[in-house]
């Protein structure tokens, strides 16, 4: 399921270039553009502060903006971000019209949650995500939040692919020509601890047992009388 458009006012604007830009951005707004469903393109400017704090939720290229503008309102997805390459601040935005007919193409995040309990999880196994979003082609008032990916079976060895997905109503995967893998789930990593090869310990006890015996040998040297007492 989708979560809730979010609503954003602008207002028209007419200059364009970069000086227009950066007039906007001095007043702490920052310029967009709006195009498609075959209407004319319309240049706008929106508040920078709401664009950023919705940018930074990371849910505006998969959730619908309710876009009013002077009144009139636009139901858009963002297509585009233009980010400042320092600040990572949002320098402009590319807003697509939808309707409930526009098909487009986007990248959903997994959720792949379910494995918590799984044999696999149980058996101390990794889980190792190949693919952390996937993209689907869907109609654009129907995108989901993310895909949950049934991963409560998987055992050490097992490979979750694309076809163990059960995806919504209207939605197909991009990659359509392969059963891609999403996950696998690899063995633990053995702790490996420092223990001596085999043919130390035998060496070790040889050399204690060369230095013992040459001990004794130098006190029996000792004890020895020297010849003609």
């Amino acid at each position: 399921m989708s979560s809730k458009n979010y609503a954003i006012k602008a207002e028209q604007r007419d200059g364009a270039g970069k000086g227009a830009a950066r007039a906007l951005r001095r007043d702490h707004k920052i310029p967009a553009v709006i195009y498609g469903d075959g209407k004319a393109p319309i240049t706008i400017a929106m508040p920078a502060k709401e664009a950023n704090v919705e940018y930074n939720k990371g849910h505006m290229f998969t959730t619908l903006c309710d876009l009013e503008v002077g009144g009139e309102k636009h139901l858009v997805l963002a297509r585009d971000v233009q980010l400042h390459p320092v600040s990572d601040n949002v320098l402009h935005i590319d807003f697509l019209r939808v309707t409930p007919k526009t098909k487009i193409k986007v990248n959903v995040p997994v959720d792949l949650r379910s494995f918590e309990g799984s044999p696999g999880e149980k058996e101390k196994g990794i889980l190792n995500i190949t693919r952390h979003d996937v993209e689907l082609l869907c109609v654009a008032t129907s995108i989901p939040d993310s895909i949950e990916v049934d991963a409560s079976w998987a055992d050490i060895g097992d490979s979750i692919k694309s076809s163990n997905v059960k995806l919504p109503d209207g939605a197909t995967f991009v990659i359509d020509d392969r059963d891609f893998t999403i996950a696998t789930v690899s063995a633990p990593r053995a702790i490996i601890e420092d223990e001596p090869e085999e043919g130390e310990e035998g060496a070790a006890e040889g050399e204690e047992g060369a230095e013992g015996e040459a001990a004794e040998g130098d006190a029996a040297e000792g004890d020895a009388k020297p010849e003609g007492e």
